[in-house]
């Protein structure tokens, strides 16, 4: 049976499982959920995820939500993308664990008030803030690429994965990465990993479905 990923392109948490599920070439397909037209707060939906938030993934009688659990299970799955050894699968956790504090968890909020609220809901001085905070947090994580092709170990991790999650769209919410030289460089090897794809390429849904 093939697992199901219920997602959306516009969702970098739910291009997260769907990047380290194809990295790690497990066989899955994209259910398409309609965040926009608020499928996630249906009734019927919240039958599938009580949190009402994707990503879902769906493997026969098992459900896995949020997508670091879903990332953890695929390690534990395949072997892969967790690091070679337990030190390198702590600092691969402690990354994931920044990024959805620090890098996702400001991003993405800060990229949604910027680019899918109406215009008269967007409150500049929140917008702001988050801006800042997540300048430090890149900073961070330059700082941290220096001299280094992974964020882990030789090879590309789940901590790479999570981290880079919003960092491929190109709706403006303060990250460029001409800015950024040492991210700007991991994010093409990223993108040159057998099987990458955008997450508009990768997922159903893009913002010009809405135009």
């Amino acid at each position: 049976m093939t697992i199901k990923l219920y997602c959306f392109g516009e969702s970098g948490n739910a291009y997260k499982a769907a990047l380290s599920l194809t990295l790690a070439g497990m066989e899955w397909e994209p259910v398409y959920v309609d965040f926009f037209r608020g499928e996630t707060r249906s009734p019927e939906y919240r039958k599938i995820n009580v949190m009402g938030e994707v990503p879902v993934l769906v493997d026969g009688d098992l459900t896995i939500t949020q997508s670091g659990v879903i990332q953890d299970w695929v390690t534990k799955q395949t072997g892969k993308l967790g690091g070679k050894d337990e030190a390198e699968a702590r600092d691969v956790l402690r990354w994931m664990f920044f990024d959805n504090h620090k890098v996702s968890g400001v991003g993405g909020p800060l990229r949604f008030n910027m680019n899918f609220l109406p215009e008269d809901k967007r409150n500049k001085e929140a917008n702001a803030f988050l801006a800042m905070r997540l300048a430090s947090a890149l900073k961070v994580l330059d700082t941290a690429l220096e001299g280094r092709d992974w964020l882990v170990g030789d090879a590309i991790t789940n901590a790479d994965i999570a981290c880079c999650g919003y960092l491929f769209y190109e709706e403006p919410f303060g990250f460029d990465r001409k800015e950024y030289p040492n991210i700007d460089r991991w994010l093409d090897r990223i993108a040159a990993q057998p099987g990458w794809k955008h997450p508009y390429d990768m997922m159903p849904g893009n913002p010009s479905d809405r135009a």
